[in-house]
């Protein structure tokens, strides 16, 4: 399987790139000019061919970034011979390829941060750019519209190595259609795994046993568990003061989310879904919402659901699943070292397990996934080197899952495993979660763990820390839930096999419209639904599509679908 899918993306890569190469050569666009008239200019660029060529003597390539909170603290703090300026991952740059890494500035907080966003902001008013620029979706238009980027299609096809090549196709071509302005590459994208925010129904296993309860496989069983662990005194406290299902205010997110449940009634809020004309529409604003917000109205009505959850965030009602208040979620597959092992610290005696989602018909549903690549690696238009970081991605890859990886010294090495966040630019194959989840499983059924290697033998290793019993091994209980023989991983692997991925199928920049309005009508939706939730008609359901059709909705629809034409040619 496993060979076929290399293959295939493969081929995949070969179309993809030609179609890339036959638009660029023809038609002028926003991008700059030919990328392979700048290398002629440069004798150095053509010595030092290939995906790992070393330039001799070395270059300096500059760049911005962000420095997180975990990368000053838990990284450097510990790595005290290092720095973010001078530190394994720059000294590899320099040694392997003869690029030495210069940081223009470095700011303090995440890639979303406003410390970090005014900062990339002025530097792109300022045009004093460094030769490689980080920036999101609507950075890397703004450039792109105003001339001062490279194209980056024929250096891509050229330098990048066949790993990057096939990890940067993991979700298809989605990463590279989010880059590309009037058929021209402009930037690398830094794909992020979609796969990694699938949805799982997290139930307390232990209050299932109590009740005589099985895990759920339509919408209805999870509805009639929903009943039980509100009206069945599953703590045996003698009091009804348990939830069926932890929801939050804002409805949606990786821990008490609420996509999962309504993939079950075939609904995706907040995604771009193809109809069956093959035009994209708005999965917020479809019939099946309505009947999901009906059905969870109900559950609200029959105090499954808190009646104050429109005021409390992610934090509040974790304290509440801490506190033993509620037995199930909808979450992404590392919900079980948050929220959950709280739970776990209060009461050892709790038990939690992911399960599919499922279906109100019993037929394996869609999972739904938003796009989550958000950042692109655009070069600046008279940069001397404009292949350096192409290779920069083939080395970060190569090193941590490649036939020369050292994942124990360049990706987590035990005393800091975030160290690969040193590196400028951090590239990983999106699978790499499910695919370690695939390695252990084979060597726990083969019963044979000397021969696993890199994540999947650090996961191991957590694993039998768990099974010790000891302290610190309590601790990791997340872990084992995640990646043991019941884990949420294993899920996800069935969902790859199965097909059940339902991609998002929008993922250019913000259009004009959405830049205007995005904001108001999501802030819209939220309210009108979570009113509905806790009682209001459901036909202020109807309301709200109207009004958001008429608000900016409708015209950024015609945006959207114009994107989605121009993408397919």
């Amino acid at each position: 399987m496993q060979k076929r899918n290399s293959v295939w993306r493969r081929a995949i890569s070969v179309l993809f790139m030609a179609s890339l190469l036959l638009s660029a050569c023809g038609g002028s666009g926003s991008g700059s000019g030919s990328s392979n008239e700048t290398a002629k200019t440069d004798p150095s660029t053509v010595a030092n061919d290939g995906p790992f060529g070393k330039y001799d003597p070395p270059i300096e390539v500059s760049f911005v970034r962000d420095l997180s909170d975990v990368v000053e603290n838990n990284v450097l703090g510990v790595l005290k011979d290092e720095t973010i300026d001078n530190n394994r991952w720059t000294q590899l740059y320099e040694q392997e390829l003869g690029i030495k890494v210069k940081y223009k500035w470095v700011v303090k907080g995440s890639p979303t941060s406003d410390q970090y966003l005014q900062k990339i902001n002025v530097t792109l008013a300022s045009g004093d750019l460094p030769d490689v620029i980080p920036v999101n979706a609507t950075q890397l238009k703004q450039l792109a519209d105003s001339d001062q980027i490279m194209d980056m299609t024929e250096l891509y096809e050229t330098y990048a190595s066949p790993m990057t090549k096939e990890v940067l196709l993991q979700e298809g071509t989605s990463a590279f259609d989010a880059a590309t302005f009037d058929g021209k590459l402009m930037a690398i994208p830094q794909l992020e795994s979609s796969i990694e925010r699938s949805m799982y129904i997290w139930i307390r296993t232990d209050w299932l046993e109590k009740l005589g309860l099985a895990p759920p496989k339509t919408m209805a069983d999870v509805l009639a568990i929903s009943k039980a662990f509100t009206e069945n005194e599953p703590d045996g406290n003698g009091v009804q003061d348990t939830y069926g299902l932890g929801v939050t205010k804002d409805l949606w997110g990786g821990a008490m989310g609420l996509e999962g449940f309504m993939a079950g009634y075939n609904a995706y809020p907040n995604i771009w879904i193809e109809d069956d004309s093959g035009k994209l529409v708005f999965g917020s604003i479809q019939p099946e919402v309505k009947k999901a917000l009906q059905v969870l109205q109900e559950m609200s009505k029959n105090g499954q659901i808190d009646q104050e959850f429109g005021i409390k965030d992610g934090g509040k009602v974790s304290e509440q699943i801490s506190a033993g208040k509620i037995g199930m979620e909808y979450g992404e597959q590392w919900n079980s070292i948050w929220p959950l092992q709280l739970n776990r610290d209060n009461d050892p005696n709790a038990q939690w397990q992911a399960f599919p989602i499922v279906s109100e018909s019993g037929e394996a549903p869609k999972v739904p996934l938003k796009f989550s690549t958000t950042r692109f690696f655009a070069v600046k238009k008279d940069a001397a080197h404009p292949e350096a970081v192409i290779k920069m991605f083939n080395l970060h890859l190569e090193k941590n899952w490649g036939e020369t990886a050292e994942f124990d010294k360049y990706f987590a090495p035990p005393e800091a495993e975030s160290v690969w966040q040193l590196s400028p630019v951090t590239p990983y194959p999106v699978m790499k979660n499910v695919d370690a989840f695939r390695e252990i499983d084979a060597a726990r059924k083969a019963g044979d763990f000397s021969k696993l290697t890199g994540e999947a033998k650090t996961i191991q290793e957590k694993l039998e820390a768990y099974e010790s019993g000891s302290s610190e091994g309590f601790a990791l209980w997340g872990w084992e839930r995640i990646y043991g023989e019941q884990g949420s991983m294993g899920i996800a692997d069935q969902y790859d096999k199965n097909d059940q991925f339902l991609q998002e199928k929008f993922v250019g920049a913000p259009t004009p419209t959405m830049v205007e309005r995005k904001t108001t009508l999501e802030k819209m939706q939220n309210e009108v639904f979570v009113k509905i939730i806790l009682g209001e008609s459901i036909d202020t359901f109807d309301r709200f599509v109207e009004d958001w059709k008429k608000l900016g909705g409708d015209q950024i629809t015609q945006e959207v679908n114009e994107w989605y034409e121009q993408a397919k040619r």
